[in-house]
């Protein structure tokens, strides 16, 4: 078992929290946050200790790993805080928010032999499990077109000063809430993205970024892509891939996080549709989980060093992009 504390405790740290209540690879320990006695209630429902620092949390032997779910820019301090102190990490996505910031800890992390986990929850659902396969074993053919959309209205409801919402912490609208998640998957089918042209929009949320970003996106092997996300707009999830010799398509009935069925639909040569339907399955839990078993038993946890820094390469490219208004090199 992997005694672990929660490092923050907004909507998402808290949420996280519930999703392990009754693991059996991984236990929360120990909670703190940035003001620590706001979330007394919360400590006091789920009778687990409230810490007064992180610093006294990095300090504590029974605890076996940290799980950072703070504001993107804290990441790098924090990781090479306890990098120090021989803890596991867990880091939220976007682990940095910077090529070279994720690339000192991915060494300081080869260096120390941790376990870098990722908060990028949505390779573990069954859809995308199932789109991987298929797209590995060569069934589809050429890869040729890669394309999706994460919709949600979750940011309608988080105030204008709100560190989601400003270009320190959040560059390009809802890149680091929901498009970093769709650039995780592309690269783990598809490989490296090389280049990449954004626009954000303002339309209807009080956020400095704006609520709407897309994103055209050339992989190294040739293939294109686009994304999209709405931070204002009732959920929406598609996620499609399309190969020389068939395409395939995932649609969500819910956000991942609330549950929900969905559904596969494949098509080949002869035009025929197929589809598939998945129970609801926590995704959040099955990454926890699967980076629990790869730090206790050596198991495998399926994110590469060069999957973690290429995916915040694209997050910078994507900042800069929509600055510059012009295609960029990642």
């Amino acid at each position: 078992m992997l005694r672990a504390a929660m490092i923050g405790l907004g909507w998402w740290g808290r949420h996280m929290v519930e999703a392990i209540d009754d693991s059996d690879k991984i236990k929360i320990t120990k909670l703190t946050a940035r003001t620590p006695e706001k979330h007394k209630d919360f400590s006091d429902q789920k009778k687990i200790p409230l810490v007064s620092s992180y610093e006294d949390v990095l300090k504590d032997p029974d605890i076996d790993a940290v799980i950072l779910c703070t504001p993107h820019s804290q990441h790098e301090e924090q990781f090479l805080q306890a990098v120090k102190q021989k803890k596991q990490i867990f880091c939220e996505k976007p682990l940095s928010l910077s090529k070279e910031s994720v690339k000192r800890m991915v060494d300081a992390a080869n260096k120390a032999k941790i376990i870098m986990g990722v908060g990028h929850e949505r390779r573990f659902e069954p859809t995308m499990e199932e789109i991987h396969k298929i797209v590995c074993s060569g069934e589809i053919g050429e890869k040729m077109h890669v394309e999706a959309n994460f919709s949600h209205s979750i940011f309608a409801s988080v105030e204008s000063d709100n560190w989601r919402g400003s270009h320190e912490e959040a560059p390009a609208a809802g890149m680091t809430g929901m498009g970093v998640h769709l650039t995780d998957l592309f690269i783990s089918m598809f490989g490296p993205i090389e280049s990449l042209a954004a626009q954000s929009a303002q339309r209807v949320l009080d956020l400095p970024t704006g609520d709407i970003v897309n994103v055209e996106l050339k992989f190294k092997n040739g293939a294109t892509g686009f994304l999209g996300a709405i931070s204002a707009t009732p959920y929406y999830g598609r996620f499609t891939v399309f190969g020389s010799k068939m395409w395939i398509e995932a649609r969500d009935d819910s956000h991942p996080q609330h549950g929900g069925k969905t559904h596969l639909i494949t098509c080949g040569m002869d035009g025929k549709q197929h589809s598939k339907t998945f129970d609801a399955k926590d995704p959040v839990r099955a990454n926890l989980e699967e980076w629990a078993e790869a730090v206790i038993n050596n198991k495998l946890y399926r994110f590469t060093n060069e999957q973690r820094v290429e995916n915040v390469a694209v997050l910078e490219a994507i900042a800069r992009s929509v600055k510059t208004k012009k295609w960029v090199d990642v």
